[in-house]
């Protein structure tokens, strides 16, 4: 049904998420309509459709379908005071997605969202992008952090992470965002090359670590930036 919830308003966008069951929290729906995707995208006029954009340099945003179920899927683990890392931050959307998640009430300040992109520009454009949105305090107190780096490397100076986002798919688990999962918290990651899932990866309290194959996917490939 995701192809169906497009709109021509963000507001809509959700709500049509919502009612045709592509997720169910409220609590997201409520995070990401205080979030305008036009802010993100190149194609302002494309901005509320449900499918995935170019953003430049070989990036693309993610459907928000895809989001909306990645934030689902990391919901338990996005508590009031939260810390989260979001590997391939790209347009600097969800970024703005989990902050409204883990900044909610009860939070006293402490929830951070540390985004890392490998490509400077981006990492540029995106912190305009959350300025643009209304969240320009929350980068001046480091509340949101856009780092330039290899994601697949993590970053472990703002870690351990109760959650862990990866916008784009590695060829293998990533041993050291395993790592840098805290114990316990979850991670959101597509996994594979041609035939490429969303992995669920739970760290428990005593560190134990199991995964969890979710849905088939396609997303460009977690890499170096093209020479």
């Amino acid at each position: 049904m995701a192809w169906r919830s497009s709109g021509s308003t963000n507001a809509e966008l959700i709500s049509n998420m919502l009612r045709n069951g592509v997720f169910n929290s409220e609590r997201v729906a409520a995070a990401m309509t205080k979030v305008d995707r036009a802010n993100y995208v190149l194609d302002k006029g494309d901005a509320y459709m449900d499918s995935p954009q170019r953003i430049g340099y070989g990036a693309t945003i993610s459907a928000p379908h895809m989001h909306a179920h990645a934030a689902e899927t990391l919901l338990p683990f996005l508590r009031p005071g939260a810390r989260v890392l979001d590997v391939g931050s790209g347009s600097g959307y969800l970024c703005a997605v989990l902050f409204h998640l883990v900044d909610a009430p009860g939070s006293q300040g402490q929830g951070k969202v540390v985004g890392i992109e490998h490509v400077p520009e981006l990492v540029e454009r995106s912190t305009e992008n959350l300025r643009r949105d209304g969240l320009g305090r929350a980068l001046d107190e480091a509340r949101i952090e856009v780092v330039a780096g290899d994601g697949r490397e993590g970053y472990a100076r703002e870690g351990p992470y109760d959650a862990i986002h990866v916008g784009a798919a590695a060829p293998s688990m990533p041993k050291k965002l395993v790592e840098q999962l805290k114990a316990p918290g979850r991670m959101f990651i597509p996994v594979g090359t041609s035939e490429q899932k969303i992995v669920q990866v739970d760290k428990d309290e005593t560190g134990a670590v199991t995964e969890t194959e979710l849905i088939d996917v396609m997303y460009v490939p977690l890499t170096d930036r093209p020479q």
